[in-house]
């Protein structure tokens, strides 16, 4: 059922019950794996849900941020580039991702302006009150309309606090106004000052101050902190917050976030988020095959080693491991579910642009990942990793840009092509194997930079007999891509000539997906055009992902 606006209230929805996440103190406090572990909890008990994350910032995407500015740039399934805590949504539950689960500032104040001059406000003067609350609304009701999620968990970025959530958390107090089935769940960070030596609840506190300033009053609240909250803080947070007891819980640290569900069901939570729409709690099946992977994950004893190469680490003195968090989960997915603690080594590969003597040291690697960018910067490097690994036998995945910079090395160094290159480094090299696609040299053109790439789900054929088809199972499979650039299809035949083996392409446009070497060549030498990284989940990894520690294991049990 559409969403009724009437006078600034909603007037009709559908049956959908809201849940909404907000976060207090700190950025990065957890809303994304919190929003995500209530939604597995409830997705457990058989319903359908939902997720929308909502972001303040005036992008109308995240496509055309840095990954070490905001961290990787995840691709939904109709191809919108969108913050990387939609990944969370679909890495813990059975969510599938569009356009429409993503909201900016930018999209909103754009929306409105443009009805505005269209003339669709009949001439009422517009302003951020109302209009900018009403128009998330229409969103959000959107998504139910589309998508029609028993439960809709919506987690407002920023915090609490800051100006730039007010028209957002506004469009939440509207919703529980006009009666609406909203309950908000507010996630607090609680530190343990090192000189004082307890955990100190004033800033839980101020923040929940800072959501009632507005009108928004939570329903349970979740402090965040090194170790579980006592019930001292437990009390404390209740009396002077107005807030139920039995409402107050606990997400303290956990070497591994795919456990946070189990730490909440353990306290209660979802029993409690059910009972406050009226609905029973009951034991689940789906709960407890969970609970049980988590925990022989806890038990793992053997390791296997995962070397990444890449560039987008460095962010001033630290290490952005969150520009490629997919392919960190789906790293892990495949470890556990090949029994193995996944060991991550991090290797910029400007280091082998430096120092190729060093190149050596991908000796003491299990496998080898080559994942996606953009530009000239290490792409050498990743070039000499690849042909190390080539060489020496490593189990290797390329994953976009690592299937481009694969043709790259092979045509140079098989197919004695030496001036093979990307037309995106070296638009006038000889061997251009890898060129753009025709449609994005207008794109580039005319600098429309913005979600004009190749993206989203597009389909693949897999060739008989080739290692992708072993483990995907099946002929016909798609993956989500994000590129401008493709394989050339002038040097084709070259390459294969020469042992490089076609193993998926997109029939319609005839595009090369997949390239592998023979098992005859090399154990496991597979790389793909798209992101299998956005589609890997915990209980269910990415084919290629297992395909590659599978093998890792099998070279380290080997060298051993």
């Amino acid at each position: 059922m559409k969403c009724k606006v009437i006078d600034g209230l909603v007037k009709e929805a559908g049956p959908t019950r809201f849940v909404v996440v907000t976060g207090g103190v700190i950025s990065s406090v957890g809303k994304g794996i919190l929003a995500s572990s209530l939604a597995k909890l409830v997705e457990a008990q058989g319903y359908k849900v939902g997720a929308v994350k909502i972001d303040p910032y005036i992008n109308v995407d995240a496509g055309t941020m840095r990954p070490t500015e905001h961290g990787e740039v995840y691709v939904t399934a109709d191809g919108f580039e969108a913050d990387q805590d939609l990944g969370n949504y679909e890495r813990f539950t059975d969510i599938v991702t569009t356009h429409k689960n993503s909201i900016t500032t930018g999209q909103i104040y754009w929306q409105v302006i443009s009805d505005e001059r269209e003339g669709k406000y009949d001439g009422k003067c517009v302003e951020v009150i109302p209009q900018i609350p009403l128009e998330v609304i229409r969103r959000i009701h959107e998504v139910v309309t589309a998508q029609k999620p028993d439960f809709l968990f919506i987690e407002i970025g920023a915090t609490a606090g800051e100006y730039q959530i007010f028209p957002f958390l506004d469009a939440i107090r509207r919703m529980r106004f006009s009666g609406m089935p909203v309950r908000v769940v507010h996630l607090g960070y609680v530190p343990v000052p090192d000189k004082v030596g307890e955990q100190k609840t004033k800033p839980l506190q101020r923040s929940i101050f800072d959501l009632l300033s507005v009108g928004v009053c939570p329903d349970f609240v979740v402090g965040r902190s090194s170790q579980p909250l006592d019930d001292d803080r437990k009390n404390k947070i209740a009396l002077n917050c107005s807030i139920k007891r039995k409402n107050v819980f606990s997400a303290y640290d956990c070497d591994l976030v795919y456990e946070v569900p189990v730490v909440l069901h353990q306290q209660g939570m979802d029993v409690r988020l059910l009972d406050e729409f009226d609905i029973d709690y009951h034991e689940s099946e789906e709960y407890r095959k969970w609970e049980a992977l988590v925990q022989k994950i806890k038990e793992l004893k053997d390791e296997v080693k995962i070397y990444i190469v890449g560039k987008y680490f460095d962010t001033g003195k630290f290490t952005l491991e969150d520009s490629y968090i997919s392919i960190i989960e789906a790293v892990k997915h495949a470890a556990w579910h090949c029994g193995a603690k996944p060991v991550i080594k991090w290797v910029d590969s400007k280091e082998f642009e430096k120092h190729p003597d060093r190149l050596n040291r991908l000796d003491d690697a299990d496998c080898l990942i080559i994942p996606g960018g953009f530009g000239a910067s290490g792409i050498e490097g990743k070039i000499s990793a690849i042909k190390y690994a080539r060489e020496n036998k490593i189990p290797f995945l390329g994953l976009c840009y690592g299937l481009q910079l694969a043709v790259i090395e092979f045509a140079r160094h098989k197919c004695g092509l030496a001036d093979a290159h990307t037309t995106e480094i070296d638009p006038k090299t000889k061997a251009p194997v890898i060129d753009i696609l025709p449609e994005q040299k207008k794109n580039l053109k005319d600098k429309n930079f913005g979600a004009s790439m190749r993206l989203g789900e597009q389909p693949a054929t897999l060739k008989e007999g080739t290692i992708a088809r072993k483990y995907y199972g099946t002929e016909n499979i798609s993956e989500r891509h994000r590129h401008r650039w493709e394989v050339n299809r002038r040097y084709v035949s070259e390459l294969e000539k020469k042992g490089l083996v076609i193993s998926g392409i997109n029939e319609d446009k005839n595009l090369v997906e997949f390239i592998e070497l023979p098992e005859s060549v090399h154990p496991y030498f597979v790389a793909t055009q798209a992101h299998p990284e956005f589609k890997s989940k915990f209980m269910k990894p990415s084919p290629l992902f297992t395909g590659l520690i599978e093998n890792g294991i099998k070279k380290k049990n080997k060298t051993n």
